[in-house]
């Protein structure tokens, strides 16, 4: 923050000793508010209503799996009992291995303030090592009551591990794209699964009628998907009360019948709870090994537990996945390999060939319920991974819209919705055939674990402070799992496993494509920012006719003024009387409380009538249309115009504390009369500094006679009428750049801008208020 007098003796001003203050966390008050973000205890009784809540949303992937499961690892004819139960002993250990241990109660624990997923990870990791690619956050960001990190000792493990993360641009990409393709794979992730559990669900058809056609079943499918995706804009919550219930049903059947089968065909195959039987069954040659992509099935939903975390508490899952979830699904795989160890050609729709023939058509409609509620989880949580990646400027700008009132991470994106409903139907209609739909669906699922475990070690060791000991003990648990599913994923790649590929790399070119595009324009306005000197030769009239109103200029910089701003005035005769530059900026925090939003400054001498203002925004947080946002940036403008005051009355004074600041604080946000009388008059006024022998200085320096005039005048600016000034930087390929260059910036880069939201829309700033510059800039 400038300003024209300067204190002889330290070199800094009162305006310095103004930021300083203002910048200075309130200890009491933010261990309060973070203490009330990060450590939410909850009754006994409420903990066991969420943890049955929780079935509808988390593990309705996870538990309709066993539609598909042993059909899908048998697809040629099984050889003797034995085969069975090797399979089933491959179940049981990768159900406790993989979702037990390590999804509930490790990776759950890496949560960001209850906030789960890849780019929760990142976002721990941006904010305990400088990973960030796009360098826009400030110390203050750091006092946010949501924001969280730790300090190192220099010679400690954790420490040297930030240090060469921080050291090499190089590792930093290699974690955006590890991070980003795990969001890909994620994203494909949402279109399988409604094809895969609504196919394997509706199949059931063909048990009661077995001459009916594929064909019809695949119409069914497409009607019911059709269906589901035309429902998302009601969001969760108008359909959530239902959707516990219905799963909670689900997992009751399941179990019940998984005991009645092991009781009722073969009890044999219990032994499968012996680890030996693992070992026997590789032994049996390459077809157990080609197999392992239908086992690896039975663990698909696992990372929507950890991705859709944001709506319960992590011991409401625990509780939830290991009192009904874990013992339903191994009573059902169990008693399902006993009914097919009896009925060894009967694999296909082993599930509902197993059912008792008078509960067919409840089981049935049991069934294609939890389908369409295991997809809407995966749908949701597609739409949160989106609004992630536009937050940390990974995906082009679409419409979000906030569903709920009560839960925050319950959105809606009608452009997503409909791309997913086309490639999903795509899909199904296109295999026709639940196993070349399953290796896509492995294929993609099986990523998403490794890119987990992969970023698991840094927040182990940054984070948690592991010891290296335990970090490598996962690391090697959890590899010595999934490295053999991906190898057999990998090798059904050409029966249907390249389709989450292709999906992947399509997502991961347009998002990388645009992330460079967002990265290089601000890199431009960085380096070509108007230097305050200029600024404060043109006077405070700017060297134009200053005109009533207010112009809110956006810009992408968070402190400097950006060079948009001089193409304006050099292109115009007349600025607005008062200029507020306002950055709209996203931190690698869940929410940004909207008390702490806005961070205002004063742009050189009261006299220019210049501020800047910074609105800070959490991966998890929407604009909804609700949201007055030149209304709230308007208030906290006033806000700061009386509480600059406030401390400048306070710069004397030795006994001035942050009990002081709270109390001028609750003062001036208690003040609803903030109009004054205009007085529109420039006198010199007093800035107190503090010199040698507690002396003060005089300076005279243009401004209002007091703080009332300053508000007064603001307040006619805004009646006046407000402007939004938005920079339309184009950036464009050198001549002498190469194929690739300019193809994805002056071809793919610009289609991505020209059909995703503009800013104006986002914040919804009315069209008659909007003045669009323009500047092109070559890369």
């Amino acid at each position: 923050m400038e300003t024209v007098s300067t204190n002889e003796g330290s070199g800094k001003g009162a305006m310095w000793e103004l930021e300083r203050n203002l910048d200075q966390p309130m200890d009491a008050e933010a261990g309060r508010l973070r203490n009330m973000y990060r450590e939410k205890t909850y009754p006994t009784i409420l903990l066991l209503r969420l943890a049955f809540q929780s079935l509808g949303v988390v593990f309705g992937d996870l538990g309709t799996s066993p539609l598909y499961v042993f059909y899908n690892i048998f697809p040629q004819d099984i050889e003797d009992t034995e085969q069975v139960i090797g399979a089933l002993s491959l179940i049981i250990y990768s159900l406790t291995l993989i979702p037990l241990v390590k999804y509930v109660f490790i990776v759950l624990r890496a949560n960001d303030n209850g906030q789960g997923g890849t780019f929760a990870l990142y976002s721990l990791l941006c904010r305990h090592a400088k990973i960030n690619i796009i360098p826009n956050q400030h110390r203050t960001d750091e006092d946010l009551t949501t924001y969280s990190r730790q300090t190192y000792d220099e010679k400690s493990l954790a420490a040297k591990i930030k240090i060469w993360l921080e050291g090499h641009q190089f590792r930093k990409n290699v974690i955006l794209i590890l991070v980003l393709f795990g969001t890909c794979m994620a994203v494909g992730d949402g279109i399988l699964t409604p094809a895969i559990s609504v196919l394997s669900a509706t199949g059931g058809i063909q048990v009661e009628v077995p001459g009916m056609r594929n064909d019809v079943v695949v119409i069914v499918s497409v009607v019911i998907l059709i269906g589901l995706f035309s429902m998302q804009h009601y969001g969760t919550d108008k359909v959530s009360w239902l959707f516990a219930p219905i799963v909670f049903l689900w997992f009751i059947l399941i179990g019940v019948l998984g005991a009645v089968n092991i009781y009722k065909y073969d009890k044999s195959v219990l032994k499968a709870f012996n680890p030996i039987y693992v070992y026997r069954y590789f032994k049996r040659g390459k077809t157990s090994w080609a197999s392992l992509g239908g086992i690896m099935l039975s663990i698909t939903g696992t990372e929507a537990l950890f991705a859709d975390l944001s709506f319960f508490p992590v011991q409401a899952i625990q509780i939830a996945f290991t009192t009904v979830v874990f013992p339903c699904l191994l009573l059902q795989y169990t008693g399902q390999a006993a009914y097919i160890a009896t009925y060894k050609k009967k694999v296909n729709h082993s599930f509902y060939y197993s059912l008792p023939e008078s509960i067919l058509w409840p089981a049935f409609v049991v069934a294609t319920a939890a389908a369409i509620v295991s997809s809407q989880a995966t749908i949701s949580a597609t739409y949160s991974i989106i609004k992630q990646a536009l937050a940390v400027g990974c995906f082009p700008r679409v419409k979000i819209i906030h569903t709920s009132k009560k839960y925050l991470g319950q959105i809606y994106s009608p452009d997503i919705n409909w791309i997913l409903m086309i490639l999903c139907i795509a899909v199904t209609a296109g295999f026709k055939n639940q196993s070349q739909i399953a290796n896509a669906y492995g294929t993609a699922v099986i990523i998403v674990m490794l890119v987990t475990t992969f970023l698991m070690i840094p927040i182990m060791l940054l984070v948690w402070r592991s010891h290296w000991s335990l970090v490598v003990l996962f690391t090697v648990l959890s590899l010595a799992v999934e490295i053999p599913y991906l190898t057999a994923v990998m090798q059904k790649i050409d029966q249907g496993g390249w389709v989450p590929l292709v999906f992947a790399v399509a997502i991961l070119i347009i998002m990388y494509v645009w992330h460079y595009g967002t990265l290089k324009r601000y890199e431009f306005e960085m380096h070509s920012k108007v230097s305050m000197a200029w600024i404060l030769g043109l006077g405070p009239s700017l060297g134009l006719v200053r005109v009533p109103g207010m112009g809110l200029v956006y810009t992408e910089l968070a402190s400097g003024v950006p060079h948009i701003f001089s193409h304006f005035i050099t292109n115009l005769p007349a600025i607005h009387s008062t200029l507020v530059f306002v950055c709209v900026k996203y931190l690698p925090v869940y929410t940004v409380p909207p008390d702490e939003r806005f961070l205002v400054k004063r742009i050189g001498p009261k006299s220019f009538h210049m501020f800047r203002c910074v609105a800070r925004y959490g991966y998890k947080d929407v604009h909804r249309k609700d949201d007055d946002f030149e209304k709230m940036l308007f208030g906290s403008l006033l806000l700061f115009v009386r509480l600059e005051s406030m401390m400048e009355e306070y710069t004397d004074s030795d006994e001035y504390s942050a009990r002081d600041q709270q109390e001028l604080i609750h003062e001036a946000s208690s003040d609803a009369d903030l109009s004054y009388a205009s007085r529109d008059s420039i006198v010199p006024v007093r800035t107190p500094n503090h010199g040698s022998g507690g002396q003060t200085t005089m300076t005279m320096t243009p401004g209002f006679q007091t703080v009332g005039d300053e508000v007064a005048f603001l307040n006619s600016c805004r009646d006046a009428g407000v402007v939004h000034i938005l920079g339309n930087t184009v950036i464009r390929a050198r001549r002498d750049s190469g194929f690739v260059k300019k193809f994805a910036i002056d071809y793919l880069y610009a289609f991505l801008r020209k059909i995703c939201r503009e800013n104006s829309a986002i914040f919804n700033v009315p069209h008659e208020s909007l003045l669009n510059v323009g500047q092109v800039f070559y890369v």
